[in-house]
């Protein structure tokens, strides 16, 4: 009876979710894999920007890139595209901190949406990437400020607002890649309660959340940012992010399949891609040579956003979804999964793709040399 008892005590006994630390029965093959097995270019990092304190030619931010050369070394990454590197007036010691270090590191520049209300505004902008160009800036990136922050008089810029075809032009003619996040994962604009698959992490960062208010729903977005490559077609779109639409693999491949100017990148999205393998391989065979690799990596990430943490750990979970078939792993190298609470499966890649995935792809985008 006392046996009894117990066990029904314990069973009894309640835990909430973020106690909840479940481990693993199956018994599968692993295959961690320490280095990509073909050299790397991620056309997506932060290592400037974002919020940075110190300057960007300082002793710090050198000590920085010293720190991320040693893990490029190590995982056999051979060059990161930096997408925070501000305007004209940031670039120069953006670069000038780079150069130190080779090849490795590249820039990208940023619109100026805080002189967007400005008359001339549309010709300053454009001639403000030319100018960068000549700076060393190799791609524009457009965060997801445009669509969901900037506004004017209260209200939400639309992202296909027509004072900036002249900018989306001038990226085309300059041939400057557009890297452009829109939206985020369906889940931030669902209600926060317990039908929401990401409900931990929404919970971790409320502001997360686009749901309700005045802003506009994903797919308004996803739809005015396609009228812009339509209306461009000269000009090279990059929907970073999957298109921040990886759920849907179906919708990205129509879009893929109408514009022909428009490639996607993966960053932050092994928890969709992964959890999806059959249908996520045969999204890269289908478009093998419009898939950019990217991870959203930033200097320090931490606990708090481990499957961005600029570290060999994050790495090698890109390294193990696309290289080999292993079942049920952590797609970020954290004790509980940040983005919802599931594991992913490899999707084993013949070498003719990873190399395209992981190298020529970006190579061919930034006129850099193929392997």
């Amino acid at each position: 009876m006392k046996r009894r008892s117990f066990l029904q005590a314990a069973a009894a006994a309640p835990i909430t979710l973020p106690e909840f630390r479940p481990k693993s029965m199956l018994h599968v093959a692993e295959h961690p894999l320490a280095r990509a097995k073909y050299p790397v270019i991620d056309v997506h990092t932060h290592l400037f920007g974002l919020g940075r304190k110190y300057a960007p030619d300082s002793v710090e931010a050198h000590a920085e890139l010293a720190t991320v050369a040693k893990t490029m070394e190590e995982c056999n990454l051979q060059t990161l595209l930096n997408l925070t590197g501000g305007n004209s007036q940031t670039i120069p010691a953006i670069r000038k901190t780079m150069s130190q270090f080779g090849g490795k590191f590249l820039t990208a520049v940023e619109p100026t949406w805080s002189r967007a209300s400005e008359p001339g505004y549309p010709q300053w902008q454009a001639d403000e990437l030319k100018k960068c160009k000549d700076q060393g800036a190799v791609a524009v990136k457009v965060l997801k400020t445009l669509g969901l922050y900037l506004r004017e008089k209260g209200k939400l810029v639309a992202i296909d607002d027509p004072r900036f075809d002249p900018m989306w032009d001038a990226a085309g003619a300059l041939d400057l890649p557009v890297l452009i996040h829109t939206g985020d994962p369906g889940a931030f604009f669902t209600p926060i309660d317990r039908f929401n698959e990401r409900y931990e992490e929404l919970q971790n960062h409320p502001d997360w959340s686009f749901y309700g208010r005045d802003f506009p729903q994903r797919s308004a977005l996803h739809e005015a940012r396609n009228r812009v490559a339509a209306k461009h077609p000269k000009t090279r779109f990059v929907y970073l992010h999957v298109g921040n639409d990886a759920e849907d693999l179906s919708a990205v491949s129509g879009w893929l399949d109408r514009y022909s100017n428009v490639q996607v990148e993966i960053g932050a999205r092994l928890g969709e891609l992964g959890r999806q393998p059959h249908t996520s391989r045969k999204f890269f065979e289908r478009y093998q040579d419009r898939i950019l690799f990217g991870t959203d990596a930033t200097w320090d990430a931490g606990k708090e956003y481990p499957q961005q943490d600029l570290k060999p750990a994050m790495y090698r979970c890109y390294f193990r979804f696309l290289e080999t078939e292993d079942e049920y792993f952590d797609y970020a190298p954290s004790e509980v999964p940040p983005q919802g609470r599931w594991r992913i499966y490899g999707i084993a890649l013949p070498d003719a793709i990873l190399k395209k995935v992981y190298h020529n792809n970006a190579a061919q985008m930034l006129r850099l040399k193929t392997v």
